[in-house]
């Protein structure tokens, strides 16, 4: 999803759009669009354009918690859908679904990878599509970046044809539903370590999906915080202890 909004600093277009979409800022990237600077007879004014990944399947940390706050170490249920496996696929039922298809299909296609591509769900505004193919890996890419890929072309292809709202999520052998697990565990393990340790632990760079699973994971914590550092798409998770009598804050990469 794609939104502008603008404000007399930086720092007020980006409160507006955290109001108005309900997200935190770690959740989306910002890229500055236009800057104006005040004068006697004008106020100053900065343009941002909001860029935020899809967030439906983030876990939510209200629930497995020990008591006193920790983390239970074992991941979620998922709240995502079923898996893909257990789901028949819909044909398409818009001129628009057609083409998106189709154009899913050619994309591949040109990659050189065989693949077919698949409605498996569709919600106002959200189209679900899964693509089967002999060779996944090649589709999914090292840590899900091809996919990723794939799903910012078509969001792309989708605002060009007129459905800048329609949101379209593209998996690949369940991939998502493993890789939100997969973080999830994750983010109770480094919980642990930061405990145990009072030491602060950097994760690696992460998409803002893949960090709002961290941060949304460990919200609840009472004795551990979570925090984005960088700029950019790819920004990396910090994972605090601020339990009773915390010391000075020291760094792990």
């Amino acid at each position: 999803m794609i939104k502008e909004f603008e404000g007399r600093t930086e720092k007020e277009a980006i409160d507006k759009a955290v109001e108005e979409l309900g997200l935190e800022q770690d959740c989306f990237d910002v890229e500055i669009v236009e800057t104006k600077r005040g004068g006697f007879f004008k106020k100053p004014l900065v343009k941002i354009r909001i860029h935020t990944s899809d967030l439906d399947g983030a876990y939510s940390a209200k629930q497995g918690k020990r008591p006193g706050g920790q983390s239970s170490g074992e991941a979620l249920p998922p709240k995502s859908r079923a898996a893909v496996s257990d789901m028949e696929t819909l044909p398409p039922d818009t001129e628009f679904e057609k083409t998106i298809i189709a154009y899913l299909d050619k994309t591949i296609s040109l990659m050189g990878i065989e693949g077919k591509t698949s409605i498996i769900f569709r919600e106002k505004r959200k189209i679900g599509i899964d693509i089967a193919s002999p060779e996944s890996s090649f589709i999914i890419g090292k840590k899900g970046k091809t996919l990723e890929a794939l799903q910012v072309i078509a969001s792309a292809y989708a605002a060009h044809s007129g459905h800048e709202d329609t949101r379209i999520l593209i998996d690949c052998e369940n991939y998502r539903l493993r890789r939100e697990e997969s973080l999830v565990r994750l983010a109770y393990g480094v919980a642990d370590r930061v405990r145990e340790s009072r030491v602060s632990v950097l994760l690696e760079p992460m998409n803002p999906f893949d960090r709002r699973i961290i941060h949304t994971t460990l919200n609840d914590s009472d004795d551990v915080e979570t925090k984005s550092e960088g700029r950019g798409l790819y920004k990396q998770v910090r994972v605090f202890y601020k339990g009773p009598e915390a010391p000075r804050a020291k760094h792990q990469k």
